[in-house]
């Protein structure tokens, strides 16, 4: 079964931290979907830009609108999501708590729905 991992941090506590505590992070998260890959768990990793880089697209009445910068203003944001395969929701959360990120934020553990043709 597949579930996204979202990565939730607060760009702050990111930012706090050395330029070596950030480059070990990095090596550490890129030795980690490494390792997924290996295994067979990791489908797709990938980090965002900043919230500050975000649109926010709304169709009403057939009307687009855009609007710059994320819908909501939280404390944490959307840092990066990974795509795994995991044989049911303790192995994706067990994953999920290896994400070094996970030490500074939150990892939200959602399994995909799966359409089915009819």
């Amino acid at each position: 079964m597949k579930y996204l991992c979202q990565v939730w941090f607060d760009s702050a506590v990111l930012g706090a931290r050395t330029k070596e505590e950030k480059a070990e992070l990095g090596t550490n998260s890129l030795n980690y979907d490494k390792a997924l890959a290996e295994s067979g768990h990791l489908i797709v990793a990938h980090a965002l830009q900043p919230p500050t880089s975000a649109v926010t697209v709304r169709v009403r009445s057939g009307e687009t609108s855009v609007t710059d910068g994320p819908f909501a203003e939280t404390k944490e944001a959307l840092g990066g999501f990974i795509l795994i395969e995991a044989k049911d929701l303790n192995e994706a959360i067990r994953i999920a708590a290896g994400i070094p990120l996970a030490r500074l934020g939150a990892i939200e553990v959602r399994p995909i729905h799966e359409f089915r043709a009819q």
